[in-house]
């Protein structure tokens, strides 16, 4: 399998932590998000949307970052990362939709607003982060109600679901996410998915970078 993707953006961390977690092998083929090496003839032939990241597997071409991480499980036929029972990866599904319609464009306020105007010499809309405030914890409590009935997502370990809902706030200290009112929330995302190996191998810091600040 080869990923197109830039480890710096938040779906192209979500399915490398992902691929990780699942054990599946493949090639990295970097493409530059903040060069805008996604809009190139070259890659738009891959992927149209003009969007990373993108999956080639012999003559499959697949984008939609839940949806490779739901082939890569199966080819690697990792029941653990995507259990095959009906009933649990039927909520596994329903979770990695939510997250794509609900909680990704969400978080992705407050990153825009922190952490992406700022870095280019902006500043951060109040009006805006105010007008995200309530859906924002809306979908926090849906997700800390979870956390609060289990460990993990899914279960009793993760899944890709854990991977997925954790990727659009794993910046969230530089987001600046208002996450004081979901103690579940925090503890699965600071004690649980921060210590798996997966995430630690794609950490991301604060100005988009995968290097560690000295």
């Amino acid at each position: 399998m080869k990923i197109y993707a830039d480890p710096i953006t938040v779906n192209c961390r979500k399915v490398l932590a992902g691929l990780d977690l699942i054990g599946a092998p493949f090639e990295l083929e970097h493409v530059d998000y903040f060069k805008g090496e996604q809009k190139s003839p070259a890659y738009l032939a891959i992927n149209p949307n003009a969007s990373i990241p993108a999956l080639v597997d012999d003559d499959l071409v697949l984008w939609e970052s839940n949806a490779i991480l739901q082939y890569a499980a199966d080819k690697a036929g990792n029941q653990s990362a995507y259990p095959t029972n009906l009933k649990i990866r039927a909520d596994i599904n329903r979770w990695l939709l939510w997250e794509s319609s609900s909680w990704f464009p969400s978080t992705y306020v407050y990153l825009v607003e922190n952490c992406v105007k700022p870095l280019l010499g902006g500043a951060a809309d109040p009006a805006v982060l105010e007008a995200q405030q309530a859906q924002f914890h809306k979908l926090a409590s849906i997700l800390d109600g979870r956390l609060k009935e289990s460990r993990w997502i899914a279960g009793d370990h993760p899944t890709i679901a854990d991977i997925a809902l954790a990727s659009p706030m794993h910046l969230h200290a530089w987001q600046q996410l208002p996450l004081g009112e979901h103690p579940n929330l925090v503890r699965w995302m600071t004690q649980e998915v921060e210590a798996l190996p997966c995430w630690k191998a794609t950490m991301v810091y604060e100005g988009f970078t995968v290097n560690k600040p000295v």
